[in-house]
């Protein structure tokens, strides 16, 4: 079923935006910018939300200083439930008849699943989904793997254009059958950035953690979740400080594991030199205060709190997961380690903090190329190039 003509302000586009939960996160802060950055470009978007679960926090006033108008549709959060996706599907098809976007642009998988369906039985002239990494690998069982990739290829179909954030996502979507290569555009995440490269505040985790004066701080910063494998980031602080006694450790973020670590981290005897932050929604404190910035996720897109530390020039140390070979230059702008490998990740740990020099180069390179290629400029002429590329092809071209 195609839309009637529509009068719209003369060189403005409608945009019909959908994420499953505007959760604290890289993400989220993602779409918001791309949001608000692309009303500058003749785009007037509409960002449809689901819900967060209560201990993730939400980005919803950093929306509304941007000036984005979202609205939410709880049927889009991550849980699966038939009877609720429905009516969230038939929803969001009468919101796309009322909005009548020229297109339709979804961000992670139960959003990309019910706003694609929904665009698709509407009509939608143009069709795109973004990767910002997935959930076909590593999540579940061989079952559900299955069905979900079996999903996300007919999905694919469906659509105009498939967006991974990184080479590794993309190529790993082409591994598994969502697409053909020629299909899926890799356009990075895009920040501001420019915030975090200039003189940082100091302060606001060593002091409520009572860090000793001189004593370096490591940090793990995001969503307390099993596949961030904070527990992991918990035994290398164990070994670090065995062999380094005046290291202090942060974890900024919060999550659904959040007891289950702090029980962890007493368990390993580092009550007195883990602090456990919760969210800090100022970037620059924390990336002022601390000396090693950690990510030892077993599976990522494009990890933004590696951005931004790289931006602040803090020295970095990952796990070899998704983007972040990419991100890291292989090696050449932050340590890797292979996931799961707690000694591996103590010893890169203690190898930045006793080779000041080197790690610095490598943080002053990946500020150099974060800045370069991670910008909120870029990101906004490389999404925009797609879109007039899309809506100048001949209708049906998916």
């Amino acid at each position: 079923m195609a839309f009637a003509p529509v009068s719209v302000p003369p060189g403005r586009t409608r945009v019909l935006r959908l994420f499953s939960r505007l959760n604290i996160g890289g993400p989220s802060v993602h779409v918001v910018l791309l949001s608000a950055g692309l009303r500058e470009r003749a785009y007037e978007t509409r960002l449809v939300v689901g819900q967060e679960s209560p201990r993730e926090g939400n980005l919803l006033d950093f929306a509304s200083q941007r000036g984005v108008e979202c609205v939410a549709v709880p049927g889009l959060g991550r849980e699966i439930r038939p009877v609720s996706d429905f009516r969230a599907l038939v929803g969001l098809y009468r919101m796309i008849r009322e909005f009548r976007p020229a297109i339709v642009h979804t961000h992670t998988a139960k959003a990309g699943m019910l706003g694609r369906l929904a665009a698709r039985l509407a009509g939608v002239p143009v069709v795109v989904h973004t990767y910002h990494g997935h959930v076909l690998r590593g999540y579940f069982g061989p079952v559900r793997n299955v069905v979900f990739r079996t999903v996300e290829r007919l999905l694919g179909r469906g659509s105009h254009a498939l967006v991974a954030v990184s080479e590794a996502v993309r190529a790993d979507l082409v591994s598994l059958g969502v697409a053909s290569p020629p299909k899926i555009r890799v356009i990075p995440l895009g920040l501001e950035l420019e915030p975090l490269a200039t003189t940082l505040p100091e302060g606001a985790l060593r002091s409520p953690a009572r860090v000793p004066p001189g004593s370096p701080l490591v940090a793990i910063v995001g969503r307390l979740v099993p596949i961030k494998d904070v527990g992991a980031f918990l035994h290398a602080a164990a070994a670090v400080h065995k062999a380094l006694p005046q290291a202090r450790f942060a974890v900024v973020g919060d999550g659904e594991e959040r007891s289950l670590l702090e029980g962890l981290a007493g368990r390993l005897g580092l009550s007195e030199v883990v602090h456990f932050h919760g969210w800090c929604r100022d970037m620059r404190s924390v990336y002022g205060d601390v000396d090693v910035v950690v990510n030892c996720s077993r599976n990522e897109g494009t990890p933004v709190a590696l951005i931004e530390a790289l931006a602040a020039a803090r020295p970095v140390v990952a796990t070899c997961v998704g983007g972040t070979p990419d991100l890291l230059g292989g090696g050449t702008r932050g340590l890797l380690v292979p996931p799961g490998d707690v000694p591996a990740l103590a010893n890169a740990i203690l190898d930045t903090l006793g080779n000041p020099e080197p790690a610095r180069r490598r943080a002053r390179d990946g500020q150099a190329y974060v800045l370069a290629h991670h910008s909120i400029e870029r990101l906004l002429a490389d999404v925009d190039a797609l879109y007039r590329e899309l809506l100048a092809r001949p209708p049906g071209a998916a």
